[in-house]
C-alpha cells in the first residue's frame, strides 16, 4: 500500500506542476489579451486546486507512514547533520502546505471577483506565488535541499 501511494504521489506531482503551469498561462494570456473569463478558465482554476488538494491528502498519508519522518521525530536532536531528514520532516511539509493554502485562497478569491480582468489578475498573482513556493519545496534531483529522481 505504501509503495503504491509513493508511485501515485510521484505521478500526481507532475499533474500539479502541469495544471498549475497551464492555469498560470491561461491567466497571463487572458489578462494580457483582455479576453473574457470563460467556463474553461473557471474549470482550469477549479481543477488545478482540486488536483493540488488530492496531492496534499496523499502526501499527508505518506508523511505519517514514512520511515524517514518517523526516524526524524524519534531522534531530531541526535541527527542534526542529516539535512535531508529535516527537509522532509519540516521544510517540505511547511512549504507544501503554504503553497496549497495560497492556491486555495487564490482560487476562492478569483471565483469571487466581479470583472474578468480582476479574475485573471487574481488567479495569475496567487497561482504564481503558490507555484514558486511549490517549485522550491519539490525534492528535485538538482535541488541543494534534497535529492530525489524525477520518477521513482
Amino acid at each position: 500500500m505504501y509503495s503504491t501511494l509513493i508511485l501515485l504521489h510521484s505521478a500526481i506531482r507532475w499533474l500539479v506542476v502541469g495544471s498549475l503551469s497551464y492555469a498560470i498561462y491561461r491567466a497571463f494570456t487572458g489578462y494580457r489579451n483582455g479576453r473574457p473569463f470563460t467556463e474553461t478558465d473557471n474549470a482550469v482554476r477549479h481543477w488545478t486546486a482540486t488536483i493540488a488538494h488530492i496531492q496534499l491528502v496523499i502526501g499527508m498519508i505518506l508523511y505519517t507512514q514514512s520511515p524517514v519522518i518517523q526516524f526524524f521525530w524519534k531522534s531530531p536532536a541526535t541527527e542534526p547533520h542529516l539535512f535531508e531528514h529535516l527537509f522532509f520532516a519540516l521544510i517540505h511539509l511547511i512549504l507544501m502546505i503554504s503553497a496549497i493554502a495560497l492556491l486555495t485562497a487564490g482560487s476562492a478569491i478569483t471565483k469571487r471577483k466581479k470583472t474578468d480582468p480582476e479574475k485573471f489578475r487574481s488567479m495569475l498573482l496567487w497561482f504564481t506565488v503558490a507555484f514558486f513556493i511549490l517549485f522550491i519545496a519539490i525534492p528535485w534531483p538538482f535541488s541543494p535541499l534534497s535529492h530525489r529522481p524525477y520518477f521513482r
